[in-house]
């Protein structure tokens, strides 16, 4: 009788070891893509769900495809995802759609893969153009509908892209068309993403395509043209998690929409710059925003 109860108790223990608890999880592998903003978040996640007592790795600096790829096959279970780039890169998704419902459509298409969208941030890591702020008040150019005016007009302005979206389908081409001007190639200097921030700060151009979450932009003291005709989808930050793992991990949905509510473009650009401008580390970065926030 002894014997049998203790075959189940062990029985028991070997159950609440493998179900009841975080450190009985597997291990959850945290990806990131290859730049600054992804390296911090990947940095973020891990030391924040390390502290919660799960077992993680990471697996930082990839590609958008080559990430997005793993995801899928199941060799990373977590990463901070754009919407915009889940929509039109992952899912081919044409048409324009608002905030929530470019966040419900990607939400939808990607449970069918297994993949699960928590809550957006409200960072919005979009395409942007940006001006030195002293030009654009000079100029009095607030909006791209403006900026589209004065080109018009016979402004001479300079525009610094990235040789991608000079070339996408839904780049610079539709998005000239959209806002009614017409740029001569001579007056549009492609060069890598980086660069146009330089561009833009030395006085090489006028305009320069960014990202809206750039810490370079207020370091440098850019201001961000207003979309007012809405062309540029958004691309909320958003932390996506393969459903096998949430099954697996109860209470890791609340403590990733949890961090996710405290991210917006101000946090982000601030952190970015740490990183960029200031040249902080970034698990440093990343830890003392948690700590700030009482996340670890």
């Amino acid at each position: 009788m002894k014997i049998v109860k203790k075959l189940v108790s062990v029985a028991t223990l070997a159950i609440t070891m493998t179900f009841g608890g975080v450190a009985a999880a597997e291990t959850i592998v945290v990806g990131g893509k290859n730049f600054t903003e992804q390296q911090l978040l990947t940095s973020m996640t891990a030391q924040y769900l390390r502290a919660k007592g799960y077992d993680v790795d990471t697996r930082a600096g990839m590609g958008s495809a080559v990430l997005r790829s793993a995801q899928e096959n199941g060799q990373v279970d977590v990463y901070w995802e754009y919407t915009g780039t889940g929509l039109i890169v992952y899912n081919d998704v044409k048409e324009k759609l608002g905030r929530q419902e470019g966040y419900e459509k990607v939400r939808e298409l990607d449970m069918e893969k297994g993949l699960v969208w928590l809550n957006p941030s409200n960072a919005n890591n979009t395409y942007a153009l940006a001006m030195q702020a002293e030009e654009a008040n000079a100029m009095g150019i607030k909006t791209l509908s403006d900026m589209a005016a004065a080109i018009n007009d016979g402004k001479e302005l300079v525009l610094a892209s990235n040789a991608e979206w000079y070339a996408r389908e839904d780049g610079f081409r539709p998005f000239s068309k959209a806002y009614d001007f017409k740029l001569p190639r001579d007056q549009i200097k492609r060069m890598d993403s980086g660069l146009t921030y330089t561009a833009l700060k030395e006085g090489e151009v006028d305009l320069a395509l960014v990202f809206a979450t750039d810490g370079r932009i207020p370091a440098f003291d850019f201001v961000l043209l207003e979309d007012d005709q809405n062309f540029f989808p958004d691309y909320a930050i958003t932390p996506v998690v393969r459903q096998e793992i949430l099954d697996q991990n109860p209470e890791l949905d609340d403590q990733l929409n949890k961090l996710s509510g405290l991210l917006d473009n101000e946090v982000m650009s601030r952190l970015n710059a740490q990183i960029d401008v200031d040249k902080e580390d970034i698990e440093k970065v990343a830890r003392n925003f948690l700590e700030q926030n009482d996340l670890i």
